[in-house]
C-alpha cells in the first residue's frame, strides 16, 4: 500500500495543496469544541472517570484526524481520520450500555470483542470512515497521465456509488436508534439528548452522501456542514451522558 498516495473524494478539492480543502479542514474544530465543552461539563459536574475522559479525548482526536486528512489528503492521513472515529463509536456503544441499560462492566467484554470484531472488518473491506480512492484511474500507455488540475476535479471516479460510501455508517444508525428508544422506553434523563444527537446525525449524513452530487451546482460541497453537525452530535451525546445519572447496575 502507498501511504502517500493522493485522496480526492471530495467537491471541495480543486488541487493538491495542503489548503484545497479550506472548509472541510477548519470545520473539524467543532469536534474540538464539543470535547472542550464536554471536558468543562464533566469537572463541574464531577463526572471526570476515566471513561468519560477517553471518550472526550477520542472527540478532540477526531477533529485533529479529519483535519489531517482534508489536508494532506492521502492514505496514511486517511487512517488517522478513520481510527478515532471508530474507536469513539465502539467505546461509546460500550459505555451507554453500561450507563444506560444498567449493564455490568464485566458482562460487556463480550460486547468489545464484537465492536473490535465490526471494526476490523470494516478496516478489511475498505469501509473507512473518507471512503478513500484515488480520484482518476491510473493513465495507461495509450492514455496521456491526467494533470493535477484535471485528476483534482474529476469528481465523477470519486463517487462510488448512490451513496457516496454514507452506508458504512449504517452502524452508528442503528447504535443510535437503538439507545433512542431504550433511554425513552426507560425513561432515562439521557432520552431528549439521545433523540436530538439522532436527528443530527441524519441530517449530517444526508448532507454527507449529498456532496460528490451537488459538485456541479455547489462546488464547495456539504462535506464541511457534516463536520460540523457530528461536531454538536458529539457535544449532545457528552452533555447527556454528563448531566444524566447512571442506570442501576444488573
Amino acid at each position: 500500500m502507498d501511504w502517500f498516495a493522493a485522496v480526492d473524494i471530495y467537491c471541495e478539492r480543486t488541487g493538491a495543496d495542503f489548503w484545497s480543502e479550506p472548509l472541510n479542514a477548519l470545520s473539524n474544530l467543532s469536534f474540538v469544541v464539543a470535547a472542550l465543552w464536554g471536558w468543562r461539563e464533566a469537572r463541574r459536574r464531577d463526572r471526570t472517570d476515566v471513561m468519560t475522559v477517553v471518550l472526550i479525548a477520542l472527540a478532540a482526536a477526531i477533529g485533529v484526524g479529519s483535519f489531517l486528512f482534508h489536508t494532506f489528503a492521502n492514505a496514511w492521513s486517511s487512517l488517522a481520520d478513520v481510527v478515532p472515529i471508530w474507536t469513539f463509536v465502539a467505546l461509546f456503544v460500550l459505555v451507554a450500555i453500561h450507563r444506560i441499560g444498567g449493564v455490568r462492566p464485566g458482562r460487556i467484554g463480550f460486547g468489545l470483542a464484537i465492536a473490535v470484531g465490526v471494526t476490523a472488518v470494516l478496516f478489511a473491506f475498505g469501509g473507512d470512515g473518507s471512503g478513500s480512492q484515488t480520484s482518476a484511474a491510473p493513465p495507461t500507455a495509450t492514455t496521456t497521465a491526467p494533470t493535477p488540475t484535471t485528476q483534482a476535479h474529476d469528481h465523477t471516479a470519486s463517487a462510488n456509488s448512490l451513496l457516496n460510501g454514507s452506508e458504512q455508517y449504517l452502524p452508528a444508525v442503528l447504535a443510535l436508534l437503538a439507545f433512542a428508544a431504550l433511554s425513552r422506553r426507560n425513561g432515562h434523563p439521557i432520552a431528549p439528548w439521545i433523540a436530538a444527537a439522532t436527528a443530527t446525525f441524519m441530517v449530517s449524513l444526508t448532507l454527507r452522501t449529498l456532496d460528490m452530487h451537488l459538485c456541479a451546482i455547489w462546488p464547495a460541497g456539504t462535506h464541511f456542514i457534516w463536520h460540523i453537525l457530528n461536531g454538536l452530535m458529539i457535544a449532545l451525546l457528552f452533555q447527556g451522558l454528563i448531566r444524566s445519572p447512571a442506570a442501576r447496575t444488573a
